[in-house]
């Protein structure tokens, strides 16, 4: 059935062909290994009329990964593998706009906007009910989803994420990205030595786990196809409103599932006052400290796993 719903053809190399690799610099290759090692792991599907792509792992209840931003389901990389080890079916797949995803200029890129996309491809995907795990924008999106959908969530795990949007202000790395102009000549302009010095600096603490090439690996998915103009799009529709903050408490006090929260300590975008108000808002009595930054992710894949597979084990 699910073979039926998820086209199976392998993704091809997501980037321009080189008619002699010989000529790459060490570095680049790496990065095209990279990626192309994770687009061979994944494969296609649509959903919505948008053309995507699914990282799927093992056996077992599904578990539901949403990533946030800048990133993809390239984030979860390691996370999947480590889930499908602890006897679940991962499944991590990428937004439109973001990845290996298309980017379709007319696509509603608000949180709404993909919270709706993301029903239809858990549709898509042959998943009924789910395990749903969150990180950055991925709560707010996944949140609604699963307010609106609450018969099919089965427990919910919140990385480094928030839910007091009506008061959110966007730190530094974040706010060229909301301003005409300055966000496309931050992304045309910028050396992607310096944003992966930026990556480190916010969202990775230990180095020695996640080489230059991944993080290069990273900003190469970002920029890819259209050179960030969906992620823009994405960046310019949060929806920073008390109406949509009171929604999301409201109906998430009103779910009746188990939930948890894993939380990178040094996080210097989302800090402690975010992890209480996610708590508060969950109603999660048991919190995860690792000592990482925005991405625990990669800091922490085996601890993030073990974390969640740990609340889904004893639910089926």
């Amino acid at each position: 059935m699910i073979e039926a719903m998820v086209a199976e053809r392998r993704i091809p190399r997501p980037h321009r062909p080189v008619r002699d690799p010989s000529k790459l610099r060490p570095i680049d290759r790496e990065v095209n290994d990279a990626i192309a090692r994770h687009a061979a792991a994944g494969s296609w599907f649509e959903a919505g009329g948008v053309r995507s792509f699914v990282r799927r792992q093992g056996e077992g209840a599904d578990v539901v990964l949403l990533h946030g931003v800048p990133t993809s389901s390239f984030l979860y990389r390691k996370v999947v593998a480590a889930l499908a080890d602890e006897g679940v079916r991962a499944n991590a797949f990428d937004f439109p706009g973001l990845g290996l995803a298309e980017r379709p200029e007319g696509f509603d890129y608000s949180w709404s906007g993909l919270a709706s996309w993301t029903g239809e491809a858990i549709d898509a995907l042959g998943i009924g009910q789910c395990h749903l795990v969150v990180h950055d924008i991925g709560g707010p999106i996944g949140f609604e989803w699963a307010i609106r959908n609450p018969d099919r969530v089965l427990s919910i795990t919140a990385l480094n994420t928030f839910v007091d949007v009506a008061s959110f202000q966007r730190p530094w790395p974040m706010a060229p990205f909301a301003r005409r102009g300055l966000g496309e000549l931050w992304l045309r302009g910028t050396p992607r030595v310096y944003v992966a010095r930026l990556f480190y600096a916010i969202g990775i603490a230990r180095r020695e786990l996640v080489p230059r090439s991944d993080v290069y690996a990273h900003v190469a998915l970002l920029r890819m196809h259209d050179r960030g103009r969906a992620f823009l799009r994405i960046m310019r529709s949060f929806e920073l409103t008390e109406e949509k903050e009171r929604f999301l408490r409201e109906g998430l006090a009103g779910l009746d599932v188990p939930t948890r929260v894993v939380w990178g300590e040094r996080d210097p975008v989302f800090g402690r006052e975010h992890y209480d108000a996610v708590r508060e808002a969950l109603g999660a009595d048991d919190g995860y400290l690792l000592p990482a930054k925005h991405f625990p992710q990669e800091d922490y894949p085996t601890e993030v796993a073990q974390a969640i597979a740990d609340l889904v084990a004893p639910l089926g």
